[in-house]
């Protein structure tokens, strides 16, 4: 068997791992089984990604995947920096910008579903709130209805998750739904 061959059975077995729901990869990731077999496991998107958004996967139990970066936007948003430093950071282009991205910002997959969960989000039940306010990059994706009551753009809204981290309420108020 040579090296391609090989790879190759190492991405057919790490497919059904990289859907399992618990997490999803960084900004700009490669399909799955390109990132695996182009991500060196070096941690220099981890390292430079300011929000702590990004995480090794464990290696225990040993999997393909372990020792990957990945995220998770219910527990810790991705920022969507200027510049993407986390992308910036990959040598191997197991993340990377689309081509002719030089000028304006690029428009970055979408991560999750985010949708705000009528039961626990206090404008529904009565009270102001707006913690959520002011904290969307994205224009359009975080509206307003009346009596200051949020709604998600789901054409928008990229599922960053900086919303969820933004409510106040235990449990969130904000919903987020991963491998979208």
């Amino acid at each position: 068997m040579d090296r391609r061959d090989f790879l190759n059975l190492g991405r057919r077995e790490s497919a059904p791992e990289a859907t399992g729901g618990e997490w999803i990869r960084p900004p700009f990731a490669e399909a799955e089984r390109d990132f695996l077999a182009n991500c060196t496991r070096c941690d220099k998107c981890i390292v430079a990604c300011e929000f702590d958004a990004l995480f090794r996967l464990p290696d225990d139990p040993p999997r393909p995947a372990a020792g990957t970066p990945a995220m998770d936007v219910r527990k810790r948003a991705c920022h969507m920096c200027a510049g993407w430093p986390c992308v910036a950071a990959c040598e191997t282009g197991a993340l990377s910008l689309p081509e002719g991205s030089d000028g304006e910002p690029p428009a970055t997959r979408k991560f999750a579903l985010a949708e705000i969960d009528t039961e626990h989000c206090l404008p529904y039940r009565g009270p102001e709130c707006g913690a959520c306010a002011g904290f969307c990059p994205l224009e359009g994706a975080l509206q307003w209805r009346s009596r200051g009551r949020p709604v998600i753009d789901a054409d928008v809204c990229t599922g960053c998750g900086l919303c969820r981290e933004a409510c106040i309420m235990e449990p969130k108020a904000v919903a987020m739904t991963l491998n979208i």
